[in-house]
């Protein structure tokens, strides 16, 4: 049998091989861990939701900062006013149910460092040995700060239970883990827009 060699079948078996001994090296050297619980695995998969976000799809213009909280992939994108920097993105806890989900638009209106935390009316009804009101520290749902939004009750916060960050976890608010959330209270000031989608 005849065998005839081309430079394209050359190059495509060369690059077929080069293929096959790179994923063989990547399963040596990363082998497939089996999730230890079914959240782990939950958790895993929300990697793969992860979507970026475009200002200019939300917002008009950025003559105030901006922050888009998507509650599907569970993230937080932030734009400084005036553009020029890149975007800060976050991960993010979400309303626990699409009843405690509030979507569209609002903005910044206090920013509280070390704030102190009370439960809604309805929160009280739902869990009457609530607490009235919980002040500053590793107890405080809110974390070490908190941007206070113009819906009642509403916040982008911080929190010191940090498996709530990536979950649905949340009364309604968008938590952000503790040093990130420090992060995001530098830069954003009051009047930034905020949309939750």
């Amino acid at each position: 049998m005849s065998m005839k060699f081309s430079r394209r079948g050359v190059l495509a078996g060369g690059a077929a091989s080069l293929a096959l001994s790179s994923t063989k090296i990547w399963a040596q050297a990363a082998p497939v861990v089996a999730p230890d619980s079914m959240e782990e695995a939950a958790t895993r998969r929300n990697i793969g939701g992860f979507r970026a976000q475009r200002w200019e799809d939300h917002f008009d213009d950025l003559s105030t900062s901006v922050i888009v909280a998507d509650t599907t992939s569970r993230t937080l994108h932030f734009w400084q006013k005036g553009g020029g920097t890149p975007p800060l993105v976050f991960p993010t806890s979400v309303p626990i149910s699409p009843e405690l989900t509030r979507l569209g638009y609002t903005e910044v209106t206090q920013k509280v460092n070390g704030p102190s935390w009370r439960p809604t009316p309805s929160m009280r009804e739902r869990n009457p040995d609530w607490p009235a009101v919980v002040l500053p520290g590793p107890d405080n749902p809110l974390g070490s700060h908190a941007l206070y939004l113009s819906w009642q009750y509403y916040r982008i916060h911080g929190t010191h239970d940090t498996r709530k960050i990536g979950r649905p976890s949340s009364d309604g608010c968008i938590g952000l883990y503790n040093e990130q959330i420090a992060q995001l209270f530098e830069v954003a000031e009051v009047g930034t827009r905020v949309r939750l989608i």
